[in-house]
């Protein structure tokens, strides 16, 4: 499946989850507010570091052997089985962990007592998000776009049910509620649909335990552990930065325009996460490698700069759309934080080289350094400009990123 077709395929499902996560937004934006905002956005960052370790941080180690393999390798079994193994043993591990220091997450990361019995739920339900997200990485693997495709709209359809019941019902409980249970219910409808799949059976995920492919997937897990504790971590020291210094309301204004950041690029990462991963792990030749890498630029560039300026022109119909008039504050954060996402597909497109040819010690190296950079710059802008210094701090470090990623990668597609 090509580039073009993979970006129309995840189109559809982005924009259905698009659409979902806007009224969901909405929902939040009314019943809950800046401050709230701020606190969902805390437990987002919480839940990505967790599910990650979790997973056993395999997922993409999952994806890249999968599409090398194919689905008649014999090897391909004994992957699935022994990925299982690992993200069975992490998440239930994990989830005891959840579950035995609740309050003490609930306390650190959420800033009050309160929302033990959130972590509780997590705990108990983070096996399930981990089997699901599995799944869906051996599907980006196989390239069974259509089927992964299908399983996002119906998770995105019943988020949006979900979760916009609960606001409205509970408040920011519920919000918080849907948040750590929502993959587990969808995790029932995955398996229906996969209850035929020729490949994804049972009795491949019933192998024996094989050490060397699990020492393959250790140099992923090292990646996806990186990367999975670097960002998080690094958005919630800013976020606590933020709201200890400028106020909460002020971090609610950064999580909603990182928020909007997110989604309007979700139609470019979603593809980008399905096709190219799987794709340059295939390749082997530079000269192929080089026309993979120009193609991306030449088709997802343009699109993803149309979109920065689109949103850019609309920024005041889309606060009014997405939030509140208490957000209208945001509107100084608009330029220079999408001239950073521009930047920032700009730089992702050579970074997943790294992923997909394993580049363990690079990977981890500038996602060590750059989550820093990231910080710092945060934190000094922040004091000199107020809110506005963090899409600063935004462009620039995505600026020095793009510039490292040139000078690191060029070797594997020069020559």
């Amino acid at each position: 499946m090509t580039l073009v077709k993979t970006s129309i395929l995840s189109f559809i499902a982005t924009a259905i989850k698009m659409l979902s996560a806007l009224v969901i937004n909405k929902a939040v934006a009314i019943y809950i507010g800046p401050s709230g905002l701020a606190l969902i956005g805390q437990l987002q960052s919480f839940s990505q570091m967790v599910t990650t370790l979790a997973q056993g941080a395999i997922n993409s180690g999952v994806t890249k052997y999968t599409a090398e393999y194919g689905k008649d390798d014999s090897r391909t079994p004994v992957l699935f089985s022994t990925a299982s193994k690992i993200c069975l043993t992490t998440s239930l591990f994990v989830g005891a962990a959840i579950v035995a220091f609740s309050r003490y997450a609930s306390l650190r990361v959420l800033h009050s007592e309160s929302y033990t019995h959130i972590f509780v739920i997590f705990g108990f339900t983070i096996v399930l998000f981990v089997i699901n997200n599995l799944l869906l990485s051996i599907l980006n693997g196989l390239k069974e776009i259509k089927t992964w495709v299908m399983i996002n709209i119906i998770q995105s359809v019943y988020s949006l049910i979900f979760t916009t019941l609960l606001i409205v019902w509970l408040g920011l409980d519920g919000a918080l509620i849907a948040m750590v249970t929502n993959q587990s219910v969808i995790l029932l409808i995955v398996l229906w649909m996969l209850r035929k799949h020729p490949v994804i059976r049972l009795a491949n995920f019933k192998r024996s335990f094989d050490t060397a492919e699990a020492k393959k997937l250790v140099g992923f897990a090292a990646m996806a552990v990186t990367s999975g504790l670097t960002v998080p971590v690094s958005h919630l020291i800013i976020r606590n930065y933020i709201g200890e210094t400028l106020g909460w309301e002020d971090a609610g204004y950064w999580q909603a325009m990182w928020y909007i950041s997110t989604m309007y690029l979700m139609v470019v990462t979603t593809a980008l996460g399905i096709y190219y991963l799987p794709k340059l792990s295939e390749i082997t030749d530079k000269a192929e490698l080089r026309r993979e890498l120009l193609s991306g630029y030449k088709i997802i560039m343009p699109i993803v700069i149309a979109m920065s300026v689109g949103v850019f022109v609309l920024k005041d119909f889309i606060i009014w759309l997405l939030f509140t008039p208490d957000f209208y504050a945001i509107r100084d954060l608009f330029f220079w934080q999408l001239v950073g996402d521009v930047i920032k597909l700009a730089a992702w497109l050579i970074a997943y080289l790294m992923l997909a040819k394993a580049m363990t010690k690079t990977f981890i190296i500038t996602e060590i350094a750059f989550s820093v950079s990231f910080v710092l710059l945060s934190i000094w802008f922040v004091s000199q400009y107020g809110l506005i210094g963090m899409s600063y701090s935004f462009a620039l470090n995505y600026m020095l990123y793009l510039i490292v990623m040139i000078f690191v990668m060029r070797k594997s597609w020069v020559g």
